[in-house]
């Protein structure tokens, strides 16, 4: 596939190994040299895709949290602690646990808070996690309440992400769950809420009603990475408006997790729709402004696991989210207020 519009990137992944993980890393390039490139715009609706093209930073195939749960390679263990979960790697491959994962199932529903790495044999890793469904702390009909066995969907909206990962606020959380749900409903004038347990976000997300117009919006971009070899995230632009962006440390992993990618912004899209706006094509170069803008912020910085740092830096229009060891960066992610 053609790349119509490419330009350099001033912001460049950090190069090295994330600690402890035995993850091989890439020399660093000169000063001078390119680091990331975009493509497109993919267009469908009021969505427009572009492309994040780089080099791998690391060669090391991570699984999904999704997969690994599908393998029965990790345990999500449930700990009757709202705003804390355990993981627990018993497969020989490292996972990657992503902030905005939902998980399905144990007491209630819950979203992980940050990003991690979980290598293989890693007993219980302590995870920070916030409820996305008020009320319910009992079994739901045949999942198990000790544990969860499924993590398909993800934090869809800006609102919900920046709860989480910059106010770190349940009551934020739970707000933004009850504000999404009436988005989604009034847009697709039909209640999105499920009968089983009317405050889960994990069940609103699962609405065929919600599904099948998300599906249009999968079937004409789903395909934009394809035979391009050094994609590595995307940037999601919204009524004309950038959104999201993220970035990630190599190829293989953003492919694992661009249809949840994907679906995250159509649903956005569609809870932000307005039928009657015309929405003007976006340029690359406002792309990249709101991405060179967004590495101005005013930083602060926390570990959230042994060796693992979340860097973030504010600005009035937006929050930047760095996963990293040292100067390595696992995921850089971008959300528009």
């Amino acid at each position: 596939m053609s790349r119509p519009l490419t330009t350099h990137l001033a912001c460049a992944l950090g190069l090295a190994v994330l600690a402890g993980l035995a993850l091989a890393a890439a020399p660093p390039p000169p000063p001078d040299a390119p680091a990331l490139e975009l493509s497109g715009p993919f267009t469908h609706d009021n969505l427009t895709v572009y492309l994040v093209h780089g080099e791998d930073q690391i060669n090391k195939k991570l699984l999904t949290l999704d997969e690994a749960l599908a393998a029965k390679k990790v345990v999500v263990h449930e700990t009757k602690d709202v705003n804390k979960l355990t993981i627990e790697n018993v497969g020989e491959q490292d996972v990657f646990v992503q902030a905005g994962d939902v998980v399905k199932g144990g007491q209630q529903d819950r979203a992980l808070a940050v990003d991690l790495i979980v290598a293989p044999k890693s007993g219980k890793v302590a995870v920070p996690s916030f409820c996305v469904e008020s009320g319910r702390w009992n079994k739901r009909e045949n999942e198990n309440d000790d544990k969860f066995e499924s993590s398909k969907k993800a934090l869809s909206s800006n609102r919900l992400k920046l709860a989480a990962r910059a106010a770190r606020n349940q009551g934020q959380v739970w707000r933004g769950v009850g504000y999404e749900q009436s988005r989604l409903t009034d847009k697709l004038k039909g209640d999105v809420k499920d009968s089983k347990s009317t405050t889960s976000y994990q069940l609103t997300l699962e609405n065929k009603k919600l599904l099948d117009v998300v599906g249009a919006y999968v079937k004409k971009l789903t395909k934009s990475p394809d035979k391009q070899k050094d994609v590595i995230g995307y940037v999601a632009v919204i009524n004309g408006k950038v959104n999201n962006a993220d970035v990630y440390a190599n190829a293989d992993l953003f492919r694992k997790l661009w249809p949840k990618l994907l679906e995250c912004s159509a649903i956005e899209a569609i809870a932000e729709k307005d039928e009657k706006a015309k929405y003007r094509p976006v340029k690359e170069s406002e792309v990249l402004a709101f991405l060179a803008k967004a590495q101005e912020g005013k930083e602060s910085q926390k570990e959230v696991a042994k060796g693992l740092q979340e860097l973030q830096k504010e600005t009035k229009q937006s929050m930047l989210f760095e996963t990293r060891s040292g100067k390595a960066v696992l995921r850089r992610s971008y959300l528009a207020k």
